[in-house]
């Protein structure tokens, strides 16, 4: 049951019903149907006392019970203001306080979650009132209905919110000082389901569509580098002609780039690194090529060519090319491969179904069954823990690791 604050003068307030209260006793006392405590608290920057009533409690064992747990707290200088701030309130406030420390595109995520499922159902309560318990009933509540049409939101969505409401409110403790322990860090939220990457394609349809079906388009050199370094579609995007060395072979990898609210926008790596990836031959020769086909654009498009900054991947007339653009690119790519226009054959295995994405987990899964050490794949990945990349990938790894007795043996036969 929520308590009330009824302020912290040195003797409660007279609302009429003062005649009917018994007397102070030990801090505690009646007031008209409600009991109240009063502590004193030394406030740590002037380290004077003052006292601090709190009121609102239906029997005296209540309030004693909290009266005692409030000078504990005191006693530690964790105590509490009581305040009447709701969730709402602290949540717009947060977002925008601390916004300037979350990405553009994770900024956006948080507003999206917090507007569309946590102030509808949790707004109006209090922030000091919310406990564990009610934050699980509201994970439950997500699950089964929580989504369009009243149908339940994904697991993954709701661990989603979960982050963000941990985030928030671990602030709310740390920073803002407006509750004593986050409640969401004990709440119980639906068991996660572990889709582990799969082996959409193996290295050979890999090769296939590369080879047969991205190569004909002129955005076949941004297919190439996903495949083979693994860096996600935001990074990819931001790439300027500086960060690619031929020479040296290698890219560097300094940022992303994604569109929030129809308006382009750059920021640090998911891991806030930059990384520098190495590249084979084949691929710089891919890049060479990729470059010549875009000053021939260049020249052609003339005075009209929009591209201020050097990026590597843009459209013909020289503008920065949406996410989106290649992810359904990829996918369209692949339909009218499988299914061609009339007077032309089917292939005689078509492509399986894939995701931009998926390009990335084939590179992982191929480098790591290959033997090429986690922590190496991890740095490559530009996952800021090797753990990570062992959490993620964890069935390849066991898969790798079935041959380990064979291989200790298959060395020790060969010894000598």
């Amino acid at each position: 049951m929520a308590k009330t604050a009824v302020g912290i003068p040195d003797e409660p307030e007279d609302n009429g019903n003062d005649r009917k209260r018994s007397k102070l006793r030990d801090g505690v006392m009646k007031r008209g149907n409600t009991w109240s405590y009063v502590i004193r608290v030394t406030d740590p920057e002037t380290g004077v006392s003052k006292p601090r009533w709190v009121g609102g409690f239906p029997t005296e064992e209540d309030a004693k019970a909290a009266r005692d747990e409030a000078r504990v707290k005191a006693r530690r200088g964790e105590y509490i203001d009581r305040n009447r701030v709701t969730v709402t309130e602290y949540l717009e406030e947060w977002i925008e306080t601390h916004g300037v420390e979350i990405k553009p595109k994770t900024l956006h995520m948080y507003r999206f979650l917090i507007e569309r499922y946590v102030i509808p159902r949790l707004g109006d309560q209090r922030i000091q009132a919310l406990r564990p318990a009610t934050i699980t009933k509201f994970y439950r509540e997500l699950s089964a209905t929580g989504g369009r049409n009243g149908r339940g939101l994904s697991p993954r969505t709701v661990e989603y919110v979960h982050a963000v409401l941990r985030r928030a409110f671990r602030d709310a403790v740390e920073v803002e000082q407006l509750i004593a322990s986050n409640p969401v860090e004990r709440a119980k939220r639906p068991r996660k389901e572990r889709n582990e990457p799969g082996s959409v394609w193996t290295p050979a349809q890999l090769r296939q569509f590369l080879t047969e079906v991205a190569s004909r388009h002129r955005l076949y050199a941004f297919f190439h580098l996903a495949a083979y370094t693994g860096a996600r579609r935001g990074e990819l995007l931001n790439l300027r002609w500086s960060d690619v060395d031929m020479e040296s072979e290698e890219v560097r990898i300094t940022g992303t780039a994604a569109f929030i609210d129809g308006q382009r926008v750059e920021g640090s790596t998911k891991s806030g690194r930059s990384r520098v990836v190495s590249i084979d031959p084949e691929t710089v020769a891919v890049l060479r090529t990729h470059r010549q086909q875009q000053l021939q654009d260049r020249l052609a498009v003339g005075e009209q060519w929009c591209g201020a900054e050097d990026y590597v991947f843009t459209t013909g007339w020289g503008a920065p090319v949406h996410p989106d653009t290649v992810s359904s690119l990829m996918s369209s790519l692949i339909r009218r491969y499988n299914k061609p226009g009339e007077g032309r054959p089917a292939p005689e295995e078509p492509l399986p179904s894939a995701r931009l994405h998926d390009l990335r987990h084939i590179h992982a899964t191929t480098l790591l069954l290959s033997g090429v050490p986690v922590h190496v794949v991890a740095a490559r990945l530009g996952h800021g823990d090797p753990s990570i990349t062992l959490r993620v990938y964890a069935h390849v790894i066991d898969e790798q690791g079935a041959s380990v007795a064979d291989t200790f043996a298959r060395v020790l036969r060969n010894a000598g």
